[in-house]
C-alpha cells in the first residue's frame, strides 16, 4: 500500500465493485473512444460480474487511488495464467476523475501499481493507447512506455475508426 498526505493508493476490495463501476462508467462517458467497452455493456454488468473484475488474485488486480475515502482514479493489471507469459501483464482501465486531474494523481496510481507487479514477478507491462489521446499518450512515454507498433483501425466508435500505439514498459 502507497499514500501521500492526501492521497492512498492500494488494491479495490470486491465490496468496491459500486464506486468502481461508476467510476467506469464517468471514464466511457468522458472518453467513449479511449475505454471499451461501450458505456450500455458496461452498465450491463451484474454485481457478481463487476466484482469478479475487481477481486485481486494472482492473475488481476485494480488499483484505486482514494482521497477522503472516495475512490478518484483506477487502474487495472492483469496476465495470463500460462506459466510462459506470466512475466507480462497488460495495463487497462486507467482513469482518473476530471475534477482530480493536474496534481500527478494518475502517475502516483500507476507508480503504485508498478511497484505491486515488480513484487508479484511481472516484468513487463503492456498497453494500447488510441493516438488521437496524447494526454494519455504521454503520460505513458514519460513513465517510461515505449510504442512497439500501431494497430490500425483497432476501436470503433459511432462510425469513425481508432489507431491505437501498442507500448511496453520492461520494469
Amino acid at each position: 500500500m502507497s499514500s501521500t498526505p492526501d492521497i492512498q493508493f492500494r488494491p479495490l476490495h470486491h465490496d468496491e465493485w459500486e464506486a468502481f463501476q461508476a467510476l467506469r462508467l464517468r471514464s466511457i462517458a468522458d472518453m467513449p473512444e479511449a475505454i471499451y467497452p461501450t458505456y450500455k455493456e458496461e452498465s450491463s454488468r451484474t454485481p457478481e460480474q463487476a466484482r469478479a473484475r475487481i477481486t485481486e488474485t494472482d492473475h488481476q488486480v485494480v488499483f484505486g487511488a482514494y482521497r477522503d475515502g472516495e475512490l478518484i482514479g483506477i487502474a487495472g493489471l492483469r496476465r495470463e495464467a500460462l506459466v510462459q507469459v506470466a512475466h507480462k501483464g497488460i495495463l487497462w482501465g486507467v482513469f482518473v476523475h476530471p475534477e482530480r486531474r493536474g496534481g500527478g494523481i494518475a502517475r502516483r496510481l500507476l507508480q503504485a501499481l508498478f511497484d505491486y507487479a515488480r513484487r508479484a514477478g511481472v516484468r513487463q507491462i503492456h498497453l494500447n493507447v488510441n493516438i488521437d489521446n496524447p494526454r494519455a499518450g504521454g503520460l505513458y512515454r514519460s513513465m517510461g512506455f515505449e510504442a512497439y507498433g500501431r494497430e490500425p483501425d483497432a476501436m470503433q466508435v459511432g462510425g469513425r475508426y481508432y489507431d491505437e500505439d501498442l507500448m511496453v514498459l520492461r520494469l
